[in-house]
């Protein structure tokens, strides 16, 4: 599949050139590049623009280094070298997801779109694991799942993947509209509504209502894919999306409740169309008679299994080929360590109040003493305080050995208030800080749960465990 800049009129007219160039627009379009420091010869440069820079500056380096030609912002004032073919565009980031969208309107493949306050990335493998049948499989690589992400994975979309799996962020509202009319996706998968970024959108509510702008790109005979029993989320649904959907539920599944749903939500909810049963002790998952092994742990990831499973039936994927999925989730994600006679589960890349109590969940179903170091949970607004207490109060129902909190003073208050009938529990200011009461209390056979935002760097903490430097 190649696209040639003489499908570019069609979208932004007539290029601007000199007449003494060259310029044949039935030439294949060269790499897309938005980096200055990876342009080369034949690129196609799109300079994009950002609150502290401007990569229009570079025009006259994507000159010199031999760029096909670029994509140029209408109010854009620095000088365009006379000699660089280039498009006078509105906005050099729509042109962009333009660009994405021409390449994915080729594909003769499936694509989904996947998305979700919690679970993202984990549910974004397990679908690249269970669609393998169907060939190589494209996902977003690292965190492409944002305005640049997003068209940068399309891009990198040819005929010869078997599918293409790409996930969506959100920090606003109609940020997922763009990344779903950029993506058009033939299935959308919501893995939860939970509390992030609750604190710029107020509300789980409207948070629902941000994530459900995924069906806005999605195919008229697409298909949703969602967990069943969140009021919240079929309420947002409801409201713009009346094509096909597909609930799945774990049966008596406690652990994937959300935090508090609000009070004026009441009513019945549609009834789960997958019910899968989840044995943890052997690492199963029974459904309509098939057992599938869970390639990860928890609760809340034998749901994010099953979002994956209802993936592949809806693309024909052989039921036998997802019985022993194997995945592997980038960064500090569902991570199992081995530190001196320690386990520690390394959850260290982020978190949400949903997913702090899906990871207190797994800690306590280990052997052993369990004992957790938990940091702020940022981007929670007014509610801040309140959903650091939950996961405070979670603590204690499970009975944890001890808790380390590294949280900002107001919401280490709150929680070291919450947790303080357990038998272990300290405050400090730092991930490094946190070694020292772990030092007292661990013993070999412990097991320790490690897990903040992203901007705490619980991570820090790692190399500073008992039996860390033996």
């Amino acid at each position: 599949m190649v696209l040639r800049l003489s499908q570019l009129i069609e979208l932004w007219g007539a290029p601007s050139h000199a007449q003494a160039v060259a310029f044949d627009l039935e030439q294949p379009i060269g790499p897309i590049c938005t980096d200055s420091r990876q342009l080369k010869k034949g690129s196609f440069f799109v300079p994009l623009m950002g609150e502290h820079f401007n990569a229009h500056a570079f025009l006259p380096q994507a000159l010199e280094l031999g760029a096909q030609a670029a994509v140029v912002a209408r109010d854009d004032t620095h000088p365009v070298p006379e000699d660089l073919p280039h498009w006078i565009v509105d906005d050099t980031l729509a042109a962009y997801q333009q660009l994405g969208l021409l390449n994915r309107l080729q594909l003769n493949v499936p694509v989904i779109a996947v998305t979700g306050s919690a679970g993202k990335t984990t549910t974004r493998e397990l679908i690249r694991s269970a669609l393998a049948p169907h060939g190589e499989v494209l996902a977003s690589a690292a965190n492409n799942n944002n305005d640049v992400g997003v068209p940068l994975t399309l891009l990198q979309a040819h005929s010869t993947h078997g599918a293409v799996v790409v996930e969506m962020g959100m920090r606003g509202i109609g940020e997922i509209e763009r990344l779903s009319c950029c993506t058009q996706p033939d299935v959308a998968v919501i893995t939860n509504i939970g509390s992030a970024h609750i604190g710029r959108l107020g509300s789980r509510a409207s948070i629902a209502s941000a994530k459900c702008e995924i069906t806005a790109g999605l195919k008229a005979k697409g298909l949703v894919v969602i967990p069943a029993g969140d009021s919240l989320l079929e309420d947002a649904l409801g409201r713009i999306w009346k094509g096909r959907v597909v609930r799945v539920a774990i049966e008596s599944d406690s652990a994937l409740a959300s935090l508090e749903h609000e009070a004026d939500m009441p009513g019945l909810l549609p009834a789960a169309d997958l019910v899968g049963r989840v044995d943890l002790a052997k690492g199963e998952l029974l459904l309509e008679g098939e057992v599938y092994t869970l390639p990860l742990e928890g609760m809340h990831n034998a749901c994010n299994l099953m979002l994956a499973i209802a993936v592949a039936r809806e693309l024909q994927v052989p039921k036998e080929s997802l019985a022993h999925l194997k995945v592997e989730v980038p960064g500090s994600r569902n991570r199992r360590l081995k530190v001196g006679n320690l386990t520690v589960l390394d959850e260290t890349y982020n978190a949400s109040p949903e997913a702090v109590q899906a990871a207190l969940d797994l800690l306590a179903s280990q052997p052993g003493r369990h004992f957790a170091v938990l940091g702020t949970m940022l981007e929670l607004g007014e509610q801040s305080l309140a959903l650091h207490r939950q996961v405070a109060e979670r603590a204690v129902q499970l009975g944890l050995d001890g808790l380390v909190i590294v949280a900002a003073e107001a919401e280490a208050e709150v929680m070291a208030n919450a947790a303080e009938s357990l038998p272990r529990l300290a405050v400090v200011a730092s991930p490094e800080q946190a070694a020292q009461p772990l030092q007292a209390w661990l013993a070999a056979g412990d097991v320790v749960l490690l897990k903040a935002s992203r901007g705490v760097a619980l991570e820090r903490l790692l190399p500073l465990l008992p039996g860390a430097q033996s």
